[in-house]
């Protein structure tokens, strides 16, 4: 760990704010993907039903 002065409690902040806004956005594109992906499925079968 880099020796960060008077400044660690204002790098530590960002780094900390930085991966959760990182996770934040990986679980917003996996729950949006998983709701996609089933409406996709929705229309397929529906599309093979109709024919």
């Amino acid at each position: 760990m880099p020796e960060l002065g008077k400044y660690a409690d204002t790098v530590l902040a960002a780094y900390a704010a930085s991966l959760l806004l990182l996770a934040v956005l990986v679980i917003f594109s996996l729950l949006r993907g998983r709701k996609v992906r089933g409406e996709m499925e929705r229309v397929e079968q529906r599309m093979s039903r109709d024919g």
